[in-house]
């Protein structure tokens, strides 16, 4: 519990997001974000919702423990939609890096998806977002997310 304290407060947010998540040659888009974090359930829970102010839309994520099985379950809805996603599950390692993998679509497919927590500090954090649609066996790297700890 509690890997998610660090994301408590305001962070700025540079998006570096391929515009096909499957192509890793359709060329990246890049645009800022504002995300705000809070922690709950005594570290067992953690919300934030992020907007994007040159897209026109915000996206939330919960983040919950589940103790039985020692992972967290990282839950994302966006305004666009007004769906909850199905989550990624996973854990932090030793190293500070957090692995999470869950199942979905894109663009009619089943697709494979991992996010990636690393390079956690008070001041920075980093998360990616990887698509495999051959069953985990190559990943692209689709969505960087490099976050700076913005002033309150």
């Amino acid at each position: 519990m509690n890997d998610f304290d660090f994301l408590v407060g305001s962070w700025d947010v540079h998006n570096r997001r391929l515009l096909d998540y499957l192509d890793p040659d359709s060329g990246w888009e890049e645009f800022p974000g504002r995300t705000r974090g809070s922690v709950h359930f005594a570290g067992g829970a953690h919300f934030d919702e992020i907007a994007f102010p040159d897209k026109g839309g915000s996206g939330l994520t919960l983040r919950l423990y589940d103790r039985d099985a020692g992972e967290w379950s990282l839950n994302w809805a966006s305004s666009r939609t007004g769906r909850l996603n199905p989550p990624v599950r996973g854990r932090f390692g030793p190293d500070g890096t957090g692995e999470f993998y869950g199942d979905d679509t894109y663009d009619g497919k089943d697709v494979k998806i991992r996010f990636r927590w690393s390079g956690i500090s008070a001041t920075t954090a980093r998360w990616e977002q990887w698509f495999s649609a051959d069953g985990g066996d190559t990943w692209v790297l689709n969505w960087i997310m490099e976050m700076t700890r913005a002033e309150e």
